[in-house]
């Protein structure tokens, strides 16, 4: 599996994703848009050897995951355990929210989950944190990003960028993929573009390709930086969303990805 470089996140396709049933079924059909691997996220409650069985009948890679914080802190062994079991090597949050977050949160919160990620990195899993807009705010006249990452490790608490969020909340996609990589590896990358609404000028997502971040920029940073897994996301579709996944997968092969 290591020319396997293109994922999708589950969390695009989750409302048909509530049942073991349901689940099976939308991996078969993310499987025949052609992508090798997914990220588990967003899904209802499965067991993990069902969760595990889905996915081989499937013919698919569990290549990352999102968790709660909750299950970080209050079940780590059995989420390691479950990690083996599925042989995926990479977890993470999917942010850390709040209506008060400060300087001092994101402070805690990196050095509290600095020392998870140093258990899990002992057991061969990389923990991953996923911005949104709102790590690109200033809080004591610095990026929450900031304050994340001078407060852990680059080996204990990688970062599973996203470049929607990136550009949505102010900053360049590619310079920030460069930046992480100077202080660790980045293991995952979230995929995901942005246009405008022509009705309300607001931002909104759109299929990799058809909006208007600049994608030969933004994917040769992400070579250069030696990105593993390069996920595909949308949280929210204009049209059906395995067709979403479709027209980003085919605008990815077609740059050369697969």
């Amino acid at each position: 599996m290591a020319k396997t470089v293109l994922a999708a996140q589950l969390y695009t396709v989750r409302d048909f994703c509530k049942t073991p049933p349901e689940f099976a079924e939308t991996l078969k059909k993310v499987r025949a848009i052609g992508y090798q691997a997914v990220q588990c996220s967003g899904h209802g409650p499965i067991e993990a050897k069902e969760l595990r069985k889905i996915l081989k009948d499937a013919g698919l890679v569990c290549c990352a995951t999102h968790e709660s914080h909750q299950r970080f802190n209050e079940g780590l062994e059995q989420l390691i355990a479950d990690h083996h079991l599925w042989r995926c090597k990479i977890t993470g949050v999917g942010g850390l929210f709040g209506d008060s977050l400060n300087a001092q949160t994101f402070i805690d919160f990196a050095k509290k989950f600095d020392g998870i990620g140093a258990k899990l990195r002992e057991q061969g899993i990389t923990f991953v944190y996923h911005n949104h807009q709102h790590e690109f705010a200033k809080h004591d006249g610095k990026l929450a990003m900031d304050h994340l990452m001078e407060n852990a490790s680059g080996q204990n608490f990688s970062m599973e960028l996203d470049t929607h969020w990136i550009a949505r909340g102010g900053g360049d996609p590619a310079a920030w993929i460069a930046k992480c990589a100077a202080r660790g590896p980045i293991p995952a990358l979230h995929l995901k573009d942005m246009t405008i609404n022509p009705a309300d000028k607001s931002p909104i997502f759109a299929e990799i390709g058809e909006g208007n971040l600049n994608w030969p920029v933004i994917l040769k940073a992400a070579k250069k930086a030696k990105v593993r897994w390069y996920i595909v996301e949308q949280d929210k579709c204009q049209r059906d969303p395995f067709e979403s996944l479709a027209i980003s997968y085919k605008n990815l092969t077609a740059w050369g990805l697969k």
